[in-house]
Order: C-alpha cells, then structure tokens, then sequence
C-alpha cells in the first residue's frame, strides 16, 4: 500500500509540473523572437499608419529552408520626375517610403552578392541610370532617413546590379520576391520607368 500510494502522489507531481510548464506565459524575450520572423517592424502608434501618404506592403517567398520576406512602403510617381531628381542619382535612397525597406531571410543567405547570417536587415540603394548599389545593412528596426554617417556604420556590405528602362511606368512603387529555384530567388522593384533584380541565394 506504501509502495501503490508513493508511486501515486510521484504521478499527481508530474502531472502537476507539466500542467504548470503548459500552462507557464511565455516570456518577452520569447514571445519577441518568435514575432520577429514574421512581422514587419513600424514605428507608429495604433491608426498611425492609415494616415500616412504611402501605404505599406510586404512580399514572401517561400526558399529551401524557410521564408523569405521584405516589407516596404509604396510610394506614389504623383506625376513627378523620379529617377533622377525625386530620388537623386548617386545618393542613398530609402528604397520605399517612411520606415527603411527591411528583408528577413530564415538562413545564411546572400543579397546582391552580400553574405549574410539568418535576420532582419535594412536594404537601401545608391542608383544611377544603369545600375544600382544595393546596400544591405544591419539596422532593420529604423526610419527610412537620414542614411547619414551613423546609419551607415552598420553596413553588412554593397552589391550592384543592373538597372532596366520599363516601357510602361509604375504609378506605385512595387517590390516582389519570385523563386528562381529552391534555393535562389529574385526580389524585384519596379517604380516609374525602372526596374532593378536583386538576387538572394540560400548559401
């Protein structure tokens, strides 16, 4: 009876202890990890974003190991010369409107030639009428400007790919992320009268 009534109350402990552990909140530092995958980061107050001039968007890509994901904002031509004068050649560009342009990619990956480790990172871009430096940098949580000295002490590294003449204008900026094969994909950006190809590979 001894022996039937210690073996009983070790059962009820366990049982206790996995009711517990289930039961158990899960911590900031966790629950901040797991969101970070999948969420794009704003600085905004709740009914701050539908105010603003540029609406945000995201795109996703599903890669050999997980999902690829770039959020953005999308700014409007508003009949204005871009390429050129709005956004000015040979200077940083936000790649975007309001926050910075931020990639996540879920493994070691490489973005227009630039290694990385798995995260969040911030892509601007230095164009000019034929190609583009695309700028990966390690500050994805920021404000889209000033790309100024202290922004760019956290570049991971620059890439440079070639920038095409678009017959039919883009009235809203667009950003995509397309497979190439399982383990490459392009993200795309087409705004005004151009469109750039920025490739990711899985490494």
């Amino acid at each position: 009876m001894r022996r039937n009534r210690s073996s009983f109350i070790a059962i009820l402990a366990c049982a206790a202890v996995f009711v517990a552990a289930k039961r158990a909140p899960i911590s900031t530092a966790t629950h901040a990890a797991l969101q970070a995958a999948d969420a794009c980061w704003f600085r905004a107050k709740p009914g701050e974003l539908e105010k603003r001039k540029s609406a945000h968007d995201s795109a996703s890509v599903a890669m050999d190991g997980g999902t690829v994901k770039v959020c953005y904002g999308r700014p409007h031509v508003n009949g204005r010369e871009i390429m050129g004068k709005l956004v000015p050649y040979a200077e940083p560009w936000r790649l975007g409107a309001d926050e910075a342009t931020a990639l996540y990619v879920p493994f070691r990956a490489s973005i227009a030639g630039v290694k990385v480790e798995p995260g969040w990172y911030s892509i601007y871009v230095i164009p000019t009428a034929k190609n583009w430096q695309v700028v990966v940098n390690s500050d994805a949580k920021r404000w889209g400007v000033d790309i100024d000295a202290k922004v760019r002490a956290k570049d991971v590294g620059t890439g440079t790919v070639s920038a095409e003449h678009l017959a039919a204008p883009v009235e809203i900026l667009a950003i995509s992320l397309t497979a190439a094969s399982p383990k490459k994909a392009t993200m795309d950006v087409s705004w005004a009268d151009t469109h750039v190809r920025i490739p990711i590979e899985k490494q």
